[in-house]
């Protein structure tokens, strides 16, 4: 996976901070996962408003099932040149 371009967030995350311990699990398996994982562990505090927003629009009470949404979003993601 190419580094993002902030390599001063992607160098110092929160120790505490749960996506911190998701990007060890995922960088020890050899597993691609979303950049955005970095902001989300340099920042928690900040960031966790967003994480709570995407999992509602993608999992929340809604007329398309879960199951669409993430279709739409891996699509967009595939369109735009990003891992989903």
């Amino acid at each position: 996976m190419d580094p993002m371009f902030l390599p001063g967030v992607e160098s110092n995350p929160h120790p505490d901070a749960p996506y911190t311990a998701l990007i060890g699990a995922a960088r020890a398996s050899g597993r691609e996962y979303p950049q955005i994982w970095h902001l989300f562990a340099f920042k928690p505090h900040a960031t966790q408003h967003l994480a709570q927003f995407t999992q509602e629009i993608l999992r929340g009470d809604a007329p398309l099932t879960p199951g669409f949404r993430e279709l739409i979003a891996a699509r967009t993601s595939q369109r735009n040149d990003c891992p989903f």
